[in-house]
């Protein structure tokens, strides 16, 4: 499967777009739209030029291919088109290691329509070992996309 514009749109909504490197709240350099590192694979550093918009939405779309692969390679059930986006929105933002290793992914693989899903959506809204409300605003959208037919 391949993100569509629903899914498209989450990310770029919660991750928003900086055309000069920044810290993210987990202290990581950052750049366009939530990318911690290029397509290349050379990671951001707080010394890089600054992007503009259109290279920044190339940028995004070269790197979210990483996050659809990782759903379509671990996730062993047929989803739904919305669930699948949200899971690369999910992904994109834990990064493919934790996702893969999740109890959110076990479920998933398990039962797609598991009520228990939400649960497991809502453990990972925690920047540091403190709860952020932009974690957690973004997982209930997720979780309104995921659970929407």
């Amino acid at each position: 499967m391949k993100i569509n514009n629903d899914g498209i749109n989450l990310i770029l909504k919660f991750e928003g777009y900086s055309g000069k490197p920044y810290l993210c709240p987990a202290g990581i350099p950052t750049i366009g739209y939530g990318n911690t590192y290029y397509p290349d694979g050379t990671k951001v550093t707080m010394n890089d030029k600054r992007t503009n918009k259109v290279k920044a939405k190339e940028m995004f779309f070269l790197i979210v291919k990483k996050y659809e692969d990782a759903v379509n390679n671990k996730v062993t059930t047929t989803l739904t088109q919305n669930q699948f986006n949200a899971l690369v929105s999910f992904c994109y933002n834990v990064g493919v290691h934790a996702f893969s290793l999740s109890t959110l992914l076990k479920k998933v693989n398990n039962d797609c329509y598991d009520i228990t899903i939400i649960d497991e959506f809502l453990k990972w809204v925690k920047i540091n070992k403190k709860v952020s409300q932009g974690l957690k605003n973004r997982r209930k959208e997720e979780l309104a996309l995921y659970f929407t037919p």
